[in-house]
């Protein structure tokens, strides 16, 4: 887990990097190298302008700036020390001047300096030669003034500190100059200052002593070994002067070319020869020669058709300096080593699909090696559409067959494939990629004939309801595809109020909020249209669907319940339980289970009288009537669907206890106070309804039902939907899909009372 002084740190760094390139002042100190452990180097606090303990208190800390850690901070006294002895060479090398970058970081608050630490160099190291002996060998006809480079010593120290001059030993030979390089190095050259006898003096030991500038001077030394070479008058002498061979160009590293041998009369050391190549350019350098042997070998590979003939010389020396010189005819022997070549002359990559006969590519061919090696033959795949001609010598045409179909296929992988006659055959290979163009020659497709896209009612306006889709086999502007709505079958339909469509993506909308009740579908075709010239199109067909929603309440068609007589219904006192008293009849605008009712009783005068049938209304008695039950009940029943979100309607019935229809009844004894309804006063019902009356008002109930259901179905059936209810029909609700016509007849008394009015009850 990361501590606190961790993320302080983390949070330090991010500061100190925001502060990096501050543009305050560098504070800066210098000191000598090799300066000891414990050295004070400055009190950082009094050059800060801080008081002692400050530093302490403010978090003070130094970062070293990519450095090896060599200073320390003591935050109590202020005091900058040196951790460990610096050596200038090993943090700087050759940099000068060498400076050490550091920062003091004082973290509450957060403030930054630049601080630079200047090591300065002082002569701790000794000039050092790299050999302790060097070899030398000069002839004894070597004239005074001739010079004799010698190598150099080493000093890691810089400026006066490094390597100023040489001295050599006291002799009667030779003296030593000092030069310098571009660098301000310093090397030196033995300077022959008196002829060597070889005879008085076959070698010299001289002592070579390099001096550095310090204070005090640190020297370096190293031993000069001079052999004195004796003087021969006997050149070296060739068996032949013209050497001719014949080498293959594919001949192998260090393969042998020739011998050469020469001969050199003097006896001893002065007969000895050694051969070398003369350097006299670069042709002689694919070969060596054993300085020995005289054995001249490859040292490189050979090319004949770069250079198919070398002319070398080899020279042999002796000891003494004398040399004789040969030449060396060396024929290079082509093999068929080089594939054959194919340059593209031009090259046209795109062909359109309708060209008869299109030009692809000019190109030549060419073999460098020569004979049967050099002898090409052209060729291209066989089963594609294109042809090879040859035009004139070494070029060739490549061009089109016949007219090609980019939709068949839009590229073709052209190998040409060039071999030589040699042996072994040599082939080169090249593809090109040849790009069949477009031509508008392909409409537009749409991926179905047509669509059935589905909506619910209600829906929210610009609503996405679907996406059609077409494709177009051509490319680029030819595919571009743009949608359009066409008129509609139905004319009386408005369709730009209905839908829109994006005619980029085929993205169709429904403008406003549909009406299942009212519309139920519609039809129209779209258009897809590419951007091709000439432009090319086709069509779909798009039917939508509006499906219901349980919008609609239940509609109470009997008993009315807007009537401004409420409506009676008889009940003879002699009635067997389950005794018909009335059905209520009720419809929905909706569909489907939407439009599937329940009924259920929520309220009576007496509730254990009347019971209510959930599937089909019907109001039945439960029991015998008895002379206690009173005789004027009321009922509320409430009428359901079975929509997803329930919607209900409620019914009042009044029911008249009556001992029969054959008489009339005088004025009502009075019935107790409804229950359900406290202020309704109990009043004498006098019943002046007729059974003729209350037929004819049943009868006008129903012909109003079967009216509306007509003039339903006739609109369901010029638009196409039948809403009849899908899946298995629960038993508990009520078909109001059909005529809607009560299932058994009813048998009607009037009870008139002595001042009955002309109002009709039932």
């Amino acid at each position: 887990m990361e501590t606190a002084s961790e993320k302080r740190q983390v949070v330090f760094l991010t500061i100190l990097l925001l502060l990096w390139k501050s543009d305050a002042e560098t504070i800066r100190y210098s000191m000598p190298e090799e300066t000891e452990s414990g050295y004070l180097v400055a009190n950082l606090a009094k050059d800060l302008g801080l008081r002692v303990g400050e530093l302490a208190t403010r978090g003070a800390r130094i970062h070293h700036k990519g450095n090896k850690d060599l200073l320390q901070l003591d935050a109590e006294t202020g005091n900058l020390i040196l951790k460990e002895k610096p050596d200038r060479e090993v943090l700087c090398r050759a940099t000068e001047p060498c400076v050490l970058h550091f920062q003091i970081i004082l973290e509450n608050p957060v403030q930054f300096f630049q601080t630079e630490l200047q090591l300065t160099d002082i002569n701790d190291h000794a000039p050092e030669f790299p050999d302790r002996k060097m070899l030398l060998k000069i002839s004894e006809s070597a004239q005074p003034g001739t010079m004799f480079p010698l190598k150099a010593a080493q000093d890691p120290d810089i400026g006066s500190n490094a390597v100023q001059n040489y001295t050599v030993s006291p002799n009667l030979h030779f003296h030593v100059i000092t030069h310098s390089r571009t660098d301000g190095r310093k090397y030196p050259e033995l300077v022959l200052d008196r002829a060597l006898d070889r005879e008085e003096q076959p070698e010299l030991t001289l002592t070579l002593i390099a001096l550095d500038g310090g204070a005090p001077s640190r020297s370096g030394t190293t031993t000069v070994h001079i052999e004195v070479v004796d003087i021969n008058d006997n050149p070296p002498k060739f068996d032949q002067s013209l050497y001719e061979v014949q080498i293959p160009e594919n001949s192998p590293l260090n393969a042998l070319v020739a011998t050469v041998s020469a001969r050199d009369l003097d006896a001893g050391i002065h007969g000895t020869v050694i051969y070398s190549l003369f350097q006299g350019g670069e042709l002689s350098q694919p070969f060596e020669i054993d300085e020995v042997a005289g054995e001249i070998r490859l040292k490189g590979t050979l090319d004949f058709e770069a250079t198919p003939y070398y002319n070398i010389e080899i020279v042999a020396t002796d000891p003494g300096g004398f040399s004789g010189k040969c030449s060396v005819a060396i024929q290079v022997v082509d093999v068929n080593d080089n594939a054959p070549k194919l340059t593209i002359s031009s090259l046209n990559s795109s062909i359109p699909e309708n060209a008869p006969e299109a030009v692809v590519a000019v190109f030549s061919v060419s073999d460098p090696d020569s004979g049967e090696n050099g002898r090409i033959v052209c060729s291209i795949q066989n089963e594609l559409p294109f042809l090879l001609k040859p035009t004139f010598e070494n070029y060739y045409t490549l061009v089109t067959e016949r007219p090609l179909d980019r939709e068949s296929r839009a590229d073709y992988n052209i190998t040409i494939t060039v071999s030589d006659l040699g042996i072994p055959r040599l082939t080169t290979q090249h593809t090109i990629i040849v790009q069949v163009s477009d031509i508008n020659d392909n409409a537009p497709a749409f991926n179905q004939t047509s669509y059935t896209l589905l909506v619910r009612e209600n829906n929210s306006p610009a609503l996405h309801i679907g996406t059609i889709s077409a494709t177009d086999s051509d490319t680029g502007a030819n595919a571009h595809i743009s949608y359009l709505l066409l008129p509609l079958y139905d004319m009386q339909l408005a369709l730009t109020s209905l839908v829109s469509i994006n005619q980029e993506n085929g993205q169709l909308f429904v403008l406003r909020a549909l009406d299942y009740e009212t519309l139920q579908t519609f039809e129209f075709s779209v258009g897809a249209t590419d951007h091709g010239s000439p432009a090319l199109s086709s069509q779909a067909l798009v039917r939508v669907v509006v499906l219901d929603d349980n919008d609609n309440a239940p509609f109470v068609l009997y008993p009315l319940q807007n009537a401004s007589v409420p409506c009676t219904e008889l009940l003879p006192r002699a009635a067997e339980p389950g005794y018909l008293v009335t059905k209520v009849v009720a419809v929905d605008c909706d569909s489907g289970q939407n439009a599937w009712l329940s009924f259920q009783l929520l309220k009576a005068t007496e509730p254990g009288l009347f019971n209510v049938w959930a599937h089909n209304g019907e109001v039945r008695t439960t029991r015998l009537l008895s002379e206690r039950d009173v005789p004027k009940h009321k009922l509320l029943l409430v009428v359901k669907d079975n929509g997803e979100h329930q919607r209900s309607a409620t019914v009042t019935l009044h029911v008249l206890l009556v001992d029969g229809f054959s008489q009339p009844y005088l004025p009502l004894p009075e019935v107790a106070r409804d229950p359900v309804q406290d202020d309704e006063d109990v009043l004498t019902l006098y019943l002046v309804i007729a059974l003729a009356s209350v037929s004819s008002l049943f009868l006008f109930s129903v012909l109003l039902f079967i009216g509306m259901r007509l003039c339903k179905r006739a609109r369901e059936a010029s638009l196409g939907v039948c809403s009849v209810p899908e899946g298995h029909f629960p038993g508990h609700l009520v078909d109001v899909s059909g005529t809607g016509t009560l299932s058994q007849s009813y048998q009607y008394e009037v009870c008139l009372t002595g001042d009955s009015g002309t109002g009709l009850t039932m």
